[in-house]
């Protein structure tokens, strides 16, 4: 057997840095679930059910090529890359602020809620999402690592990294494993039961989108698991401790410091309105990235008997079908943090987020010969898609 998380690289010409390295060792060691060498699941998804094992073997081995590749190719131009898009999203932060701090001015109200609201996204969706991925571990800069930082987000660095790195992950789109697929919420596929509680679908998924920071935040606490005894009093306790401090952050930062500067200048109102107005734009935004690359119709959910027993092909065969891509420009797949490359990020997590669109057309050619689908469209087909699902099962299912 082999886990499915690769060892961490080593710097090139170096060994991997003492406090970092046991760090991401520790982190692989927790990793849940293992693949199979050779041989298949139980069951193949239908959309994969034409391949034998030796063409799933034979798919794993070129994916595993792009991967290597781009490994080898990864380098300064990767780290200027991340380093410039750190100072850019930093300058549009203090910018944005600044502007706030004057904000009874309705010019510069818009023109401060608008630049933090760019610099909240981008810290999201471009930064904090995929440095906690790991994907630039590989440098060993401290200031720079999954390790290390902490994102603009209410819930902790390190709860969403397990219900998102090590689970989710791991589980993509598996029913009763995966719990992203409605966040405890939300009915997003037929398999799950139907309660009366889901005609309020579309009505909860409205609601989320504003506040999805904190609906996440409540989500990585596992209530569902404490609730059914897979996790314990002490942990929880623990969770919640570390999600108070997280708010009681982010509240002062947002709620607090920023508009009690500008009561100076008589704008304290229009600054708390301004933070507030960028956060719910940022959560509306990652919230519809994120369903469309989770959700849209194309995309294939799994039983159980898909994953027992499946190969690192076959783990790679369930991330092509069960994601979906965002086309568009290249501004719009930065400001997803290049999530619009779903399909890409589900198959290699941790490759530099840059690199996504040079991987696709290959990805996209494989997903061709293989016979596979490759879901991808512009982003008010892949939202409507979703809508359009979640209402459709608010409904309970039909007689047959």
């Amino acid at each position: 057997m082999t886990t499915l998380t690769d060892k961490p690289d080593t710097a090139e010409g170096g060994s991997t840095g003492a406090q970092s390295g046991s760090a991401v060792v520790a982190a692989v060691k927790k990793r849940p679930g293992a693949l199979a060498e050779t041989g298949s699941p139980l069951l193949r998804p239908p959309a994969a059910a034409h391949l034998s094992d030796e063409q799933v073997a034979e798919l794993g081995r070129e994916l595993d090529a792009i991967k290597d590749d781009i490994l080898a190719k990864r380098g300064s131009s990767d780290a200027a890359y991340i380093r410039r898009m750190i100072k850019i999203q930093r300058g549009l932060e203090i910018s944005g602020r600044a502007a706030l701090l004057v904000s009874k001015n309705k010019a510069a109200w818009v023109t401060g809620t608008t630049l933090l609201s760019f610099a909240k996204i981008l810290e999201n969706m471009e930064l904090g999402h995929n440095i906690l991925h790991g994907q630039w571990d590989w440098m060993r800069d401290p200031d720079i690592h999954s390790t290390t930082w902490e994102w603009d987000f209410v819930t902790p660095a390190r709860s969403w990294q397990h219900t998102h790195n090590d689970l989710h992950h791991r589980w993509t789109n598996v029913v009763g494993k995966d719990n992203d697929i409605g966040y405890n919420l939300l009915r997003m596929d037929p398999q799950q039961e139907w309660k009366p509680f889901n005609l309020g679908n579309p009505l909860y998924n409205a609601l989320l989108a504003p506040v999805f920071e904190w609906g996440i935040a409540v989500y990585d606490l596992e209530l569902v698991d404490y609730r059914e005894g897979r996790k314990s009093k002490e942990a929880l306790v623990k969770d919640l401790k570390a999600l108070g401090r997280k708010a009681l952050k982010q509240f002062t930062k947002d709620y607090a410091a920023t508009p009690a500067v500008a009561m100076l200048t008589g704008s304290g109102k229009q600054a708390l309105y301004g933070t507030l107005t960028a956060n719910a734009v940022r959560n509306v935004w990652a919230h519809a990235v994120i369903f469309c690359g989770h959700f849209p119709d194309g995309t294939d959910t799994f039983t159980e008997e898909m994953v027992d027993g499946e190969t690192r092909g076959d783990w790679y065969v369930r991330q092509m079908i069960g994601s979906a891509n965002i086309s568009g420009s290249k501004f719009m797949h930065l400001m997803t943090g290049n999530l619009s490359h779903q399909i890409e990020h589900h198959l290699f997590p941790d490759l530099p987020s840059n690199r996504y669109a040079e991987v696709a057309p290959k990805v996209q050619e494989i997903c061709r010969r293989y016979g596979l689908p490759y879901t991808t469209g512009p982003i008010w087909k892949q939202v409507g898609s979703t809508w359009a699902k979640i209402f459709r099962l608010a409904l309970p299912p039909k007689k047959a």
